[in-house]
């Protein structure tokens, strides 16, 4: 069983330490207010999981309570994955207790995993939130930029939300002319990522620089630069989808 406090995850040590048995929840007296083993047949396929109460102590001994960034870098993708989607279901059913259309109560479905209205019978289901990341080339050289709320001077590539009536390709040049300025050709799609921050689902694309000259717009970004491999400056860490485009074009250059 995962067990959440909030946005954290009960860890211990040892191999797979993010899962435990359920008998953890009473051995630490830890009050479920929310539990996957209450639901119907259908939400099982994903690990079990509970919630307990926020207020929680601190977990004693060889225990301690991290949040999901620490699950991807002690255990890897899967271990993520499977936290990460535990967690968007848990926050979802936390945030959706009532109905957006007439307010009544709603319920989980027997039939798969949405919610449905009680009086309405409007039917909802976990949300997802695309957003883009690219790595756009110029002449051998990869496009890094510094995002002002980062407390540090670490350098990725470019993201952004998808908007209403884009397509992704659309939504990757829009989102590189807002942030810098540039115009991009020869979109490419690389791969995907989910990210649950709460609920987003990152599609990482690679694109050509076509015109312009970089102009940070100095509200998310407040530099961005072109780097060669060798004068790259702080990077993400492995694993996530930014540092896989990355090495993608490190790669590629040898």
């Amino acid at each position: 069983m995962l067990i959440f406090k909030g946005d954290k995850l009960l860890a211990g040590s040892g191999e797979n330490s993010e899962i435990h048995s359920p008998s953890v929840l009473s051995e630490l007296g830890l009050r479920v207010v929310r539990s996957s083993l209450d639901l119907p047949e259908v939400w099982q396929v994903v690990p079990p999981w509970s919630e307990v109460e926020l207020d929680a102590p601190d977990a004693p001994g060889v225990f301690e309570w991290i949040d999901l960034r620490e699950v991807w870098l002690r255990w890897g993708d899967e271990s993520f994955a499977r936290a990460g989607a535990a967690y968007q279901y848990m926050n979802w059913l936390r945030d959706t207790r009532f109905c957006s259309r007439c307010a009544a109560p709603v319920s989980p479905r027997e039939e798969d995993k949405g919610l449905a209205c009680s009086a309405c019978g409007k039917v909802v289901y976990a949300p997802l939130s695309p957003a883009i990341i690219v790595a756009v080339e110029r002449d051998g050289k990869l496009l890094l930029a510094h995002n002002a709320r980062m407390p540090v001077k670490r350098y990725s590539v470019l993201a952004g939300f998808v908007e209403p009536g884009e397509s992704l390709e659309q939504t990757v040049k829009r989102e590189v002319m807002e942030e810098v300025g540039i115009e991009v050709e020869e979109v490419r799609y690389f791969s995907s990522q989910s990210w649950p921050f709460p609920c987003s689902l990152m599609l990482g694309f690679t694109a050509r620089w076509k015109s312009g000259e970089l102009r940070p717009d100095g509200m998310e970004l407040s530099d961005a630069g072109w780097y060669a491999p060798e004068e790259f400056p702080d990077i993400p860490p492995a694993l996530s989808i930014s540092r896989k485009l990355i090495d993608d074009f490190v790669k590629r250059r040898l």
